[in-house]
């Protein structure tokens, strides 16, 4: 009899997991608290070792359709508006790392995955109920919804995001740690901006206890716009998307350049929701592989390390752990409980340094003072060198189709 793995949280972790799980031969059932499938409107950007995972489950074609391939990632100054240093994409980056650096809407991606779950497996996905709690006993992991249904299964992986009731359960985790910073987040068409204003390739300006990040996704008929300044969060930060107030904004950028400023003007002259706001939330790095696993309970994704926006990493972390999942899973000499470790033990490590560079980051981007000319200065001298990351794009090149060990 196939074993079934039960899945806490529908959204992109969730889905990869399940996916992942499926290609290793296993029954899924997901739990899903929303009542319909949807996301936000955002932006992510995909680097190769994200692409590969994809491309691994056969998803390389409808990627195709719906990415944009920036050609360069630039860095800007906030203030002058003077370009520090680039770093070639497009086929550079697919030459050098065997897959392409993508920028995807968020809505895309969660589409793609969901896709590809509900046409090519046999997944059940059971919408409008949240996992609530559960029980790790007798071989097996009972859980328990918010809708007063009990399920069992062989194993339970909590994707459930920043505030995951699996972790709590698990970890006996405390909430998590607000750093003080503030995303503002738009979409806007292209074809609503000025020709001065559209863009191909990925932009993050940097400043003064702030910086932005630009990029064109969905073929590039869109552009995602991220601009982070430093703030006091909304006191309800589990209902973490806000409505933002775009005035509040404008004065955070004054003293930048007019360039930058003429973009975020942009985003109410072109019409559309406008700005949305997501107070950032983080965690310490994940310090052993029980904080990933233990015994039938594993966690993916953000309800394992959540991390800052400042290496992009949110979404090509979870689809890493979804392949590195798949790929314990399907080593059958070994029971349950050793596939979770050895899912928890190849990748707590590369998780807590992404994690820990993430946040380091944050503190160069948003630097002042001698720190702030000292970053500007050493990126007009080492430029590319210093904006390449090879140790994070080439990633985990394994194959996750389950083999016995």
């Amino acid at each position: 009899m196939r074993k079934q793995l039960l899945v806490a949280g529908g959204g992109i972790g969730g889905l990869a997991a399940a996916l992942g799980a499926s290609h290793a031969g296993w029954q899924v059932r997901l739990y899903e608290r929303a009542t319909a499938f949807s996301e936000v409107g955002a932006g992510v950007q995909l680097g190769p070792h994200g692409v590969r995972c994809l491309q691994d489950w056969g998803l390389e074609q409808p990627l195709q359709a719906v990415v944009s391939l920036p050609d360069r990632l630039q860095v800007r100054s906030a203030l002058t508006g003077r370009e520090l240093a680039a770093l070639p994409l497009g086929r550079t980056a697919a030459e050098r790392y065997g897959a392409a650096y993508a920028t995807i809407h968020r809505a895309d991606l969660h589409d793609l995955l969901l896709t590809a779950l509900t046409r090519c497996t046999g997944a059940r996905l059971q919408l409008g109920q949240a996992v609530e709690d559960f029980t790790d006993a007798d071989g097996a992991v009972t859980l328990r919804t918010n809708q007063g249904e009990a399920w069992q299964g062989d194993a339970l992986i909590g994707a459930d995001g920043l505030w995951s009731r699996t972790r709590a359960r698990l970890l006996g985790a405390a909430p998590p740690h607000v750093t003080g910073h503030l995303a503002y987040r738009a979409l806007v068409p292209q074809s609503a901006l000025p020709d001065t204003l559209r863009t191909g390739h990925v932009s993050v300006w940097l400043g003064p206890r702030l910086h932005a990040v630009q990029y064109p996704v969905r073929r590039g008929e869109l552009q995602n716009l991220v601009l982070i300044v430093q703030g006091p969060a909304p006191q309800d930060l589990e209902n973490w998307d806000h409505a933002a107030n775009a005035a509040g904004l404008e004065q955070a950028l004054q003293g930048c350049c007019r360039a930058l400023q003429d973009l975020v003007h942009s985003v109410s002259a072109a019409g559309g929701p406008g700005w949305r706001l997501w107070p950032l939330c983080d965690r310490p790095p994940v310090r052993s592989a029980d904080e990933m696993a233990r015994g039938l309970v594993g966690l993916l994704g953000d309800a394992a390390h959540p991390m800052p926006p400042y290496l992009a990493q949110g979404a090509g972390m979870a689809l890493e752990d979804a392949h590195a999942l798949q790929r314990a899973l399907g080593m059958h000499a070994l029971d349950v409980p050793q596939r979770l470790r050895r899912y928890a033990l190849s990748r707590w490590q590369r998780n807590a340094r992404v994690q820990a560079r993430s946040i380091r980051n944050g503190r160069i981007f948003h630097a002042t003072g001698p720190l702030r000319r000292g970053r500007d200065l050493a990126l007009r001298l080492l430029g590319e060198r210093l904006l390449d990351m090879p140790w994070l794009y080439r990633g985990d090149a394994a194959p996750a189709g389950g083999q016995t060990p």
